[in-house]
Parts: C-alpha cells; structure tokens; sequence
C-alpha cells in the first residue's frame, strides 16, 4: 500500500506542475526504510521532468568571522560561546576577488559572500558593494550575499551594485525556532525574504536538519519556503560544532536525510534544492543518493567554519551520474 502511496505522489506531481499536500507529506514521512530508494526515484524523475540534469554549484567565502551578536544555538561563530572559531575583520576586496576566480576555475557558477554579523554595519557597506561590483567584473560567476538583516535601502543598493541573490536561512520552521535562536525571531527571518524580493533579488533561503525537530517540522519548514516562494534552497545537516548547545545531538541517520530531500522535492517540484553544509559527515557514500532523490544543486569547496571536499570529487559524483553542471 504504502508503494502505491509514493507512486501516487509522484504522478500528482509530474501531471500538474505542483507539489503535493502537506497532509500527503506527513504521510510520506512514515514509510519504512525499505521504501525510501522508491521514494527518491519517483522524487528524481519529479526532478528530471522540471529541472532536468543541471546540478547548481555554488562556494562561499566566510569574509568575516566570528563575534556574531547573535545566539544561533548551531553556530560556532556566535560569541555567546566559546568554540575556539577564528576571528577577523571583513577581508579585503582583492581577496574575495581570488576567492571567486578560483571558484569559477573549479566550474561554479554562483558565488555567495557570507559575513557574521547580525546586521550590515553601515561602515562596512560600501565595501561590501565594492566586493559585489568587482566579482560581476572579474568573473562570470553570480554574486549571492548571506549579510544577515538589512534595510530596504541596503537591499536596493545591493542589487544596483550587481547582487543577483540574497541567502538568509529559515533555519528550522516558525515552531521549532525558539529553541535554535532567542536573540531573534523566526519573523524577522521571514520578513527579510519578503524584503529581498521587493528589491528585485533572487532568494536563497534553506535551513538545518538535525536541530531536534521532529521529522513533521522539516516538512512544516517545507512549506514556509513555498509560501515565500523560495527558489533556491540550501539544505544543510546539521555537524555540530564543539561549544555550542547542539554539540551533543545524535546525528540524523543517512536515510532519512535521504527521505526528507526526496519529499522536499515532491513538495517543491521547481526549486533548486542544494545539498550544503554537513553533507560529507552525515550522508558519507550516500552524497550521490541524494542527487537521485531529488537534490539538484550543492556547495562545494569549504564551508564557513568547517572544511568540504575536493571539488574534484563533486565534479567527477556529477559526471558518474550522468549529470552535469
């Protein structure tokens, strides 16, 4: 019965465009593990028919780190804890510049800036424009930024300095986000989506599995990115890092990572579903399953605090799969 479930699902999906209900992704949610290489076919032909073979890569550059105001209980760079993270200044604009060109060397096409910080400060922006502008002259690469809150002028300015998108994470869904941040509201998160799109940039807004949600609040989370009508979304698991609250969880069993990419793509059949951070510790061998249940887009290089793999290795995983960048 539950075969025929998945198949079902999956033909809703590939006749209308749309993804499945919530109340058909609970269900979804309680197959046994002998049903999940099924379920991440059918979330892959779902993947073939909208997205086709195209992987999305995109790198980061961590420009600032550390001393974040914020108490995100995942984070290393949060300076409510001591996780021995290193700490410096945003970098130079030569520096992401290398960064980028070495990225687009590896067959990137999108590049984020990333800073720890609650907030752009206001004696910062103008070099963070300045490193948007001469990444989109140097390179071909798009230019996300992942800055935390910012103005609805900052938001404008961005994107007449050449940003085509603007990362900030759910993180985890609206009921479980008072146990992953107090300092600030999962609200002002959804908010700043809504803020970025009124500034004609492209949204990449994903989140973290793992953080002691319940496997119906990964699904919960699911939807408030279609209700934002998120197109990019970076999916990462949690590795916890050593000083912070969540450094003790037990980590999600591969599987069922691989189920939840499988139902995020029955749930959202037309949005670029990236495999981030935590990917190589969590899913191991199973990194090339998850590009065929659903996933079609990955962070590679390293990671804000933590190191990735060769980008070799992705490019060589794509190429296995008869996939292609």
């Amino acid at each position: 019965m539950q075969a025929i479930a998945i198949q079902e699902a999956g033909q809703v999906v590939l006749n209308s465009g749309e993804g499945i209900s919530k109340e058909a992704a609970y269900s979804l949610l309680e197959i046994p593990d002998s049903e999940i290489l099924l379920l991440a076919h059918i979330a892959n032909q779902v993947r073939e028919r909208f997205m086709g073979k195209k992987v999305d890569l995109c790198t980061l550059i961590n420009a600032k780190s550390g001393r974040c105001s914020e108490d995100c209980a995942f984070c290393s760079q949060s300076k409510h804890y001591s996780t021995g993270v290193a700490e410096y200044e945003f970098v130079s604009v030569d520096q992401v510049i290398e960064a980028a060109k070495s990225a687009e060397r590896n067959g990137v096409h999108e590049f984020c800036i990333v800073a720890a910080w609650k907030a752009i400060p206001d004696e910062i922006f103008p070099k963070v424009k300045e490193a948007v502008r001469a990444v989109k002259q140097n390179t071909r690469l798009q230019v996300t930024c992942s800055l935390g809150f910012l103005t609805d002028q900052q938001a404008k300015e961005l994107k007449e300095a050449g940003a085509d998108k603007y990362n900030h994470n759910l993180e985890s869904a609206a009921s479980h986000y008072g146990n992953v941040c107090t300092t600030h509201t999962h609200q002002q998160r959804t908010n700043t989506i809504e803020q970025i799109h009124a500034a004609g940039l492209e949204s990449c807004c994903g989140g973290i599995l793992g953080m002691g949600e319940t496997p119906r609040q990964r699904v919960d989370l699911a939807f408030e990115w279609k209700a934002l009508n998120v197109g990019c979304i970076p999916v990462n698991i949690l590795n916890p890092r050593p000083g912070t609250p969540l450094a003790e969880l037990e980590p999600l069993p591969p599987m069922e990572i691989i189920k939840t990419i499988a139902i995020y793509r029955l749930i959202l059949p037309k949005a670029v579903i990236k495999v981030a951070g935590g990917r190589e510790r969590n899913l191991r061998d199973l990194q090339a399953t998850a590009l065929m249940a659903g996933a079609n887009g990955l962070i590679v290089g390293n990671y804000l605090t933590t190191l990735g793999r060769d980008p070799e290795e992705d490019l060589q995983m794509i190429k296995d799969l008869g996939l292609h960048v």
